[in-house]
């Protein structure tokens, strides 16, 4: 965790992770009810890298991405 924060750049956390981070958090809550905070902590942690798979596969598909942070824009 400490990695994806120190060596991303901002924007692509804010706009990259937190939707991601968001929808799993929402998912979990909804959905959740194991009565196990090791359980749900884990359910929650699967939650976030499989919506978070998902963004990146579809963003390699449609060639999105290129523009949060790498610097190959204009200016």
């Amino acid at each position: 965790m400490y990695s994806l924060i120190s060596r991303l750049p901002p924007k692509q956390l804010l706009l990259r992770h937190a939707p991601t981070l968001v929808g799993a958090l929402a998912i979990a809550e909804m959905f959740f009810k194991w009565r196990s905070f090791l359980l749900e902590a884990a359910g929650f942690l699967v939650t976030w890298y499989l919506l978070d798979a998902a963004v990146s596969h579809v963003e390699r598909r449609f060639g999105k991405g290129q523009d949060l942070g790498e610097g190959n824009g204009p200016g």
